[in-house]
């Protein structure tokens, strides 16, 4: 394995990791909203991803017609959006990965800011650390014993120092 030699800023990291996939953060949180309408409906429409995603119609249409370009979904204007095999595999990839990262928060007992933090690391992690909480999560659902000790460890030592500091509260 080659040893990294140099740190980089979170944006250098998103921009190296940006030569690597055509797909940018933003066009994957719209497949996979598409893939989860799609396995309810068998398609999606542009106002239920805007009123799933929080933005607006016409930022959906930009982000579609750029999905359609890289042949992941069909659509015409006004009409429905549906996968292309490509955009399903990919769409599918996209839940897994959000449903690993969510399942690993919980077992950490994230629960306030679940969602948000699992949106967050969702799109800069790599695939070798996706593959390992994966199976961290496998070993811990074969081994419940072990979450369960987990959870008293933390109830014991809540009060732990760790804070942010104040200049940054």
């Amino acid at each position: 394995m080659k040893k990294q030699k140099e740190f980089y800023t979170v944006r250098g990291y998103q921009m190296l990791n940006c030569e690597k996939k055509s797909v940018t953060s933003s066009m994957e949180d719209y497949l996979e909203m598409i893939y989860r309408a799609s396995l309810k409906e068998g398609f999606a429409r542009t106002n239920q991803l805007a009123e799933n995603l929080n933005v607006r119609p016409s930022s959906v249409t930009k982000i579609v017609q750029k999905l359609k370009e890289l042949e992941l979904v069909n659509y015409e204007k006004y009409g429905v959006i549906v996968l292309t095999k490509k955009g399903e595999n990919l769409g599918k990839f996209l839940l897994k990965r959000h449903q690993i990262i969510e399942e690993f928060l919980k077992s950490l007992g994230i629960q306030d800011v679940l969602l948000q933090d699992t949106e967050m690391i969702e799109h800069d992690i790599s695939f070798h650390t996706l593959k390992a909480i994966h199976l961290f999560n496998q070993f811990l659902i074969e081994n419940p014993g072990i979450l369960k000790q987990y959870e008293i460890f933390k109830t014991k030592h809540q009060n732990i120092g760790f804070c942010y500091p104040e200049s940054i509260k």
